[in-house]
């Protein structure tokens, strides 16, 4: 039994999603650009397909699984089940205007024409702000609808903003934040699902690890509890003696984004040699 992943066989998720099931242990070569391959170690075939027709494809079944931008999901609105977040991928969904534009609010968008490949995000976004604009679907290209007089504003994916500076448009509002997330059949045999539990099992040890950083420092024994309060780990740091009476040696696990602000009470309470080291995989 394999179970069939469908992954964008090009654009900008196509490599982030081939390294993470490196990551995950799962080897798969597309050296030649072929449309179907086998993993060498772990029961998944892998599909490279367009990533707008991902969602059609788990949907019917042809694939049971899919690594695809949330931002397609919700355009194409099939009866499927996003069951991970993989963090990356990260961008919004944004209407932008032209720069000399004067714009204060939602309000101002009222009566435009607004050019996008997203028409169902974009009705759905102006329906709940109740604003009547007209939508002009168009593919690439979308930043130099106003330019040329196709439209007034855009609705496109945004990540660094640079494209919108370049054709004179500025971000007006974001209708959606997005990142690549693991889509499934709701209907999958006994025996994929056992093997889907698997590869999520291992997608979140990944996920994990990239948030976490292990530390080892030197504590002098007397400042033990303040430090153990600041470093709680997976469950309590590992308190090993030193050969200097006196002194201990902590071990545990810090969330990247509590960093810096605990070296910094580390650093207080008299903690010596800190050192910090990447995780690869961290299973809870």
């Amino acid at each position: 039994m394999m179970l069939k992943i469908a992954v964008q066989k090009s654009g900008r998720l196509y490599d982030h999603s081939l390294q993470l099931l490196k990551e995950c242990g799962i080897e798969v070569s597309n050296g030649t650009r072929q449309l179907k391959v086998v993993a060498f170690n772990f029961p998944v075939e892998v599909y490279f397909l367009r990533d707008d027709d991902i969602p059609q494809y788990v949907y019917d079944g042809v694939a049971d699984v899919g690594f695809v931008g949330e931002n397609v999901v919700y355009e194409k609105n099939k009866d499927i089940s996003v069951v991970n977040k993989l963090g990356f991928g990260r961008c919004r969904l944004s209407i932008a205007v032209p720069k000399n534009m004067q714009y204060k609010s939602v309000a101002d968008l009222q009566n435009l024409k607004i050019a996008t490949s997203y028409t169902t995000l974009l009705q759905s976004f102006l329906d709940a702000k109740k604003i009547n604009a007209e939508i002009h679907e168009i593919s690439g290209s979308v930043e130099i609808a106003p330019g040329i007089g196709l439209a007034d504003a855009i609705c496109d994916l945004v990540s660094s903003g640079s494209t919108l500076l370049t054709n004179g448009l500025k971000e007006a509002e974001v209708v959606l934040d997005s990142e690549a997330v693991l889509i499934a059949n709701k209907n999958l045999t006994a025996e994929n699902k056992k093997i889907l539990d698997k590869l999520i099992m291992r997608i979140n040890a990944v996920k994990t690890a990239k948030n976490n950083k292990y530390i080892l420092l030197n504590a002098p024994n007397a400042q033990l509890k303040n430090i153990a309060s600041v470093l709680p780990g997976m469950k309590s740091p590992t308190i090993v003696p030193l050969a200097e009476e006196g002194w201990s040696s902590v071990h545990s696990v810090v969330n990247e984004s509590d960093f810096w602000e605990i070296i910094e009470k580390l650093k207080s309470f008299g903690a010596q040699g800190i050192l910090v080291v990447p995780i690869e995989k961290m299973i809870l």
